[in-house]
């Protein structure tokens, strides 16, 4: 390894130190977490700009890891992403209880996203397979983090079953693709079609394999109850980072290696998307723990994702990517007033913001900008996102997915609103007091309410993602 391939894994490398600093940080005294509560979001934000800095596209480790633009904006996603929960985590990690968890939360984070990387620059399925484990199983002991909570170890015991059974699927999956092609080298398997029993088996198993970490239906029975016992930086680290490294990795491998036999996977692509989108709205309207909402909310977009992958073209990867990029700067918004909220007073429900608007104006418009973008509803950046997927599939003449897909909008949309009329409407006696945020969770809300507005007027980051993809 020399200074070239170093800078090629800049990220990777620099995400090595970062572990190896909470190693030895975590030994400090507890007035000193400040300190390191700084330093780390210094840096990793440092770690963030440098990664959209211009880079090679290499191979390394004889094609086992892939080095593109695409693949490093798919990396800056998931960087700008988690920049944001560590912004937003810093109330919590405040509270002094989990002072003494710092070093131990940072590090598992950094172990996860390391993980995560290797995953979208896989060259062979191998690399991705360890990939996957490295982002998975520090993500087990996130979900337990809150130790005294039952629901919280519980939670950690379901993600860690279903992991282990999504992995034995897509390495069962693995398996069978090896036996078909002979190798597992994503280079020379785009070289080969094999339209046989068994190597349509194998990809159906693959895509089952990712679908648990997608929680798309119906692999999608463990997300509502790890969302609402994980803590809530912890759950929304799952909802965007762990999805969207998932998402971004299904979409290379379905596009760059199996995207000369398109067949198997788009169809299996849109009876994943009613299924999941059904399902996940059916659920949501009847939740009124918000972490539970939001899981099931997640779970719809998830079926909304799966429009794009109907389209085996490079239309549908671009859509798919700019939707992820939305989808995650408007779930972090909700996230992070929730954040702010569970903080300060613990409440979860629905009806504990009853009368918010009259005291958190602030937060409320931004809860509500935030949910207007899952839902769709324009001009916020959501309802661009959502049309370029409906775009894609009409592109195909998929009109009757389209139309489920807009009949489920329109429902999601019912019970979106069900939170703003909430916190605009229902009157409550004693609402939520005036609540006092950090400057790094106010810094993380700006960063969300900035893209939510913005995005979906500068065609220039559509057209530019379009350029990385075709």
């Amino acid at each position: 390894m020399n200074w070239s391939t170093l800078s090629i894994m800049r990220l990777e490398v620099l995400l090595t130190f970062m572990v190896l600093y909470q190693l030895i940080a975590d030994l400090s005294e507890k007035e000193n977490k400040r300190l390191v509560i700084n330093f780390t979001i210094i840096f990793f934000a440092i770690i963030t700009i440098i990664g959209f800095f211009p880079s090679e596209n290499t191979t390394l480790f004889g094609s086992m890891y892939i080095n593109d633009e695409l693949r490093m904006f798919l990396k800056n996603i998931l960087n700008v992403s988690t920049l944001i929960v560590l912004l937003q985590s810093t109330g919590w990690l405040d509270k002094p209880e989990n002072q003494s968890k710092t070093g131990a939360f940072y590090l598992l984070i950094f172990s996860t996203l390391i993980g995560m990387y290797f995953m979208i620059s896989a060259g062979d399925f191998l690399m991705l397979y360890l990939g996957l484990e490295l982002a998975t199983l520090p993500l087990t002991i996130l979900a337990a983090f809150d130790k005294n909570l039952r629901r919280s170890a519980e939670a950690g015991i379901k993600l860690l079953m279903s992991s282990a059974v999504s992995s034995a699927v897509l390495l069962f999956g693995l398996s069978l693709m090896y036996g078909v092609y002979g190798t597992l080298h994503f280079s020379e398997m785009a070289l080969l079609t094999d339209a046989s029993t068994l190597s349509i088996m194998a990809l159906i198993f693959f895509i089952a394999g990712l679908g648990f970490k997608l929680s798309l239906v119906p692999f999608h029975l463990w997300t509502a109850d790890v969302y609402e016992g994980s803590p809530m930086p912890v759950t929304s680290y799952f909802s965007v980072v762990s999805k969207g490294a998932a998402l971004f990795t299904l979409a290379l491998v379905l596009y760059r290696v199996f995207g000369p036999q398109p067949k198997v996977w788009t169809m299996t692509a849109y009876f994943l998307s009613i299924t999941t989108m059904v399902v996940g709205n059916l659920f949501a309207l009847r939740q009124k723990n918000l972490k539970r909402f939001l899981a099931f909310s997640s779970i719809t977009q998830a079926g909304f994702m799966m429009l794009g992958f109907v389209n085996n073209e490079a239309l549908g990867l671009n859509t798919i990517v700019y939707f992820m990029l939305i989808y995650s700067l408007s779930n972090l918004a909700v996230f992070g007033v929730l954040s702010i909220v569970s903080n300060n007073t613990g409440k979860e429900t629905m009806d504990d913001f009853n009368g918010f608007y009259s005291t958190n104006p602030r937060l409320s418009l931004i809860m509500l900008l935030a949910l207007f973008s899952l839902a769709g509803i324009p001009p916020v950046a959501g309802f661009f996102g959502k049309f370029f997927l409906f775009t894609a599939a009409a592109s195909k003449g998929m009109y009757i997915l389209v139309l489920i897909a807009v009949l489920n909008a329109t429902v999601s949309l019912y019970y979106y609103l069900l939170v703003v009329k909430a916190m605009f409407i229902n009157k409550n006696e004693t609402p939520i007091p005036n609540l006092a945020s950090t400057g790094y969770e106010k810094l993380a809300l700006s960063i969300c309410f900035a893209g939510i507005v913005a995005i979906g007027f500068v065609s220039a980051i559509y057209d530019y993602v379009l350029t990385l993809v075709g």
